[in-house]
């Protein structure tokens, strides 16, 4: 299981006093409110920033960290991914799980076939949607929706899914 979860990218640097635009990568922009540190990846480390300020401007995060205090301390951050702990992250509802978690699962059908494994998790404004790959196969899209998935496994590493009538056709257009 993966215990680093990506909430944002910082995009550009944002007035002179160090600030910086963050892109965020979380179902809830309002988390970063909640948030007193965070992970910075620099690609060779993962560093960790306090959170001194919180702003919002259109769909992006304004952040100011304690560590830096000028724009020129802050202009090498473009690009950056940022992350919270396991423990800093959204608690999750019933029946609900990070899609870190579901990346890599074994897909089985409830009869017991091999569909793969989910490569991807899309969102849309409905429900989730599976991309199930498996070598030499089309993608299988499954909607993560209770009658196409029957159990979650994560700790086992297994997914089961019930894949409606006509679902495999509709796959192949």
């Amino acid at each position: 299981m993966e215990d680093l979860f990506k909430v944002g990218v910082i995009t550009s640097t944002h007035g002179l006093k160090g600030e910086v635009k963050v892109f965020p990568t979380t179902d809830d922009p309002k988390r970063f409110l909640d948030l007193k540190e965070i992970l910075l990846d620099t690609g060779k480390e993962k560093t960790l920033l306090h959170i001194s300020n919180v702003r919002f401007f259109k769909n992006m995060v304004i952040l100011k960290f304690k560590e830096f205090g000028d724009i020129n301390e802050v202009e090498h951050l473009r690009q950056k991914e940022l992350f919270v702990t396991r423990e800093h992250a959204v608690p999750l509802k019933e029946n609900e799980y990070y899609i870190a978690d579901l990346m890599g699962l074994s897909a089985v059908s409830d009869e017991g076939e091999d569909l793969g494994e989910v490569g991807d998790v899309l969102q849309s404004a409905a429900n989730d949607i599976y991309v199930i790959k498996k070598q030499g196969e089309k993608d299988l899209l499954v909607p993560a929706i209770k009658e196409c998935v029957k159990s979650v496994d994560i700790p086992g590493g297994k997914i089961v899914l019930h894949l409606l009538p006509g679902l495999r056709e509709a796959n192949e257009k």
